[in-house]
């Protein structure tokens, strides 16, 4: 396998059409993502047939702080993927090796202060959300368990982010797809088969990332040979482009959490029922949208090898594919999930004001993802062509601007119903900024690349190496 290596890991993507490796790679990457959010939703299910409203409850005040952990180890994923792809696009196998295996040595220094940094604030924080009573004990005990396997998490998102970069969708599928295959079979069998409830589902979750993180050291080194640890030269000369990328790319992506943290405020205002509804509206939106979450990471090793390759035309194609395949898939998602709406309510035990929130979102809401997508696909293209701050800006301005005003007036004029539609309207218009404002940038890129003059230059990390690893939402 290792002397397949060197033809495994070339720049698939500088030629043939961007709407096929578009679809390949989004269709690929999706198989994982929504495996592991179709058993993260069944985890939620599990736990309803308890029939303890804490304990859902709980589930979703300890979600969203986990959020924030998750959503810093996809920032520090994307420069692994841009970077490795952009080497791989020059023709540079070495520096994507060495890239590859920087970004491993700077995942796991920062996701362990970042983990030893928030242990002793758990409970605080919880409180901070609304939790209280039985339900904060249970938030408690669960991040507990939970929280200490967060390197562990980012790393096996990071060497996702490699086998992403160097084009191999099928085995950064693997990742994800062996976890969601474990968690499938370990979730039932500790929650019921041993009756450790919520404790059960805490411990799932820790093997089951360690699972992911063996399967893509497999993939990223065994098979490609992307990994080659820096000595310490040469990790300091990585940290200075990985962390230009990683910084703004952080930035970004902690905006979502924050945003939904104000919004579980408003909810838990409402009482458990409404957590509940929204910890539930938290476990449909990746299953019902992972091909979004999917087609993001997509299309920055794809944008990323044909920058390196200054093949700006295609840049342009591939974001307009991108676009045409966020619209198609969202209308027709949105029209099964208002079509089933009552259905999917009754599937997690819903009643009451959380059955109202989960038929609101997939009747109205869920649309909201027609805009959501498109700031999706527009942050990978700026994180990829040496624009972060510009997904920074945007990303922030739809999680503080696009939620806090809508979602605080929806609550008090219409209650948990009416913050939930704050929270979808807020999308729409950063949506539409972020797409335009993409799309200049493009035509700039395209006209500077026909003088002879990338622009912007690829980041010195080009001979440096790298990255972390990309990601998603595993509790």
């Amino acid at each position: 396998m290792a002397e397949s290596a060197p033809s495994a890991a070339t720049a698939r993507f500088v030629t043939g059409s961007t709407l096929r490796h578009v679809i390949v790679m989004t269709s690929t990457g999706s198989i994982g993502l929504i495996a592991v959010f179709v058993v993260d939703a069944l985890n939620l299910f599990y736990i309803s047939m308890l029939g303890v409203q804490e304990l859902a409850a709980a589930i979703g005040f300890a979600a969203t702080l986990l959020f924030f952990t998750v959503s810093v180890a996809i920032g520090l994923t994307i420069p692994c993927s841009a970077l490795v792809a952009r080497a791989l696009g020059r023709g540079s196998r070495q520096d994507a090796a060495e890239m590859g295996g920087a970004s491993i040595v700077i995942m796991s220094i920062t996701t362990v202060l970042m983990t030893l940094a928030i242990w002793p604030f758990i409970g605080i924080l919880l409180e901070l959300l609304g939790a209280e009573g039985e339900t904060l004990a249970l938030s408690t005990r669960f991040l507990q368990i939970v929280l200490p396997s967060t390197p562990v998490f980012a790393l096996g998102m990071c060497i996702s982010g490699i086998l992403r970069g160097a084009g191999d969708a099928r085995r950064a599928m693997y990742v994800t797809l062996g976890g969601g295959i474990a968690a499938a079979i370990l979730d039932p069998l500790l929650i019921f088969s041993f009756d450790l409830g919520l404790d059960g589902a805490a411990i799932s979750t820790v093997l089951v990332r360690v699972l992911t993180l063996a399967i893509g050291i497999h993939g990223a080194h065994s098979v490609h040979r992307l990994i080659r640890l820096p000595n310490r030269a040469r990790l300091a000369a990585a940290a200075g482009p990985f962390f230009a990328i990683g910084i703004p790319a952080v930035l970004t992506q902690i905006a979502t959490p924050v945003g939904n943290a104000f919004v579980t405020g408003q909810f838990a205002a409402f009482g458990d029922a409404a957590v509940a509804g929204w910890a539930i509206i938290g476990r449909l939106n990746p299953v019902a949208f992972g091909v979004i979450f999917a087609l993001s990471g997509a299309v920055g090793p794809i944008i990323g090898q044909n920058f390196g390759a200054r093949k700006f035309d295609r840049i342009t194609r591939t974001m307009r594919d991108s676009l045409i395949v966020t619209t198609v898939y969202v209308l027709a998602v949105w029209a099964l999930l208002a079509i089933f709406a009552h259905p999917v309510a009754s599937l997690f035990g819903a009643d009451a004001e959380a059955r109202e929130l989960v038929v609101f979102f997939c009747q109205f809401a869920a649309g909201s993802f027609l805009f959501n997508g498109a700031i999706f696909v527009a942050s990978a293209a700026f994180n990829n062509l040496g624009y972060p701050t510009y997904s920074t800006v945007f990303n922030w301005g739809r999680s503080t601007l696009g939620v806090i005003p809508f979602v605080w007036a929806g609550a008090q004029l219409y209650g948990a119903t009416g913050a939930l539609a704050g929270w979808g309207l807020g999308a729409v218009v950063f949506g539409i900024a972020s797409v335009i404002v993409c799309f200049r940038v493009l035509r700039t890129i395209e006209a500077e690349g026909a003088k002879g003059e990338p622009f912007p230059t690829p980041p010195p990390a080009a001979q440096s190496p790298f990255s972390t690893g990309k990601a998603s939402t595993l509790p």
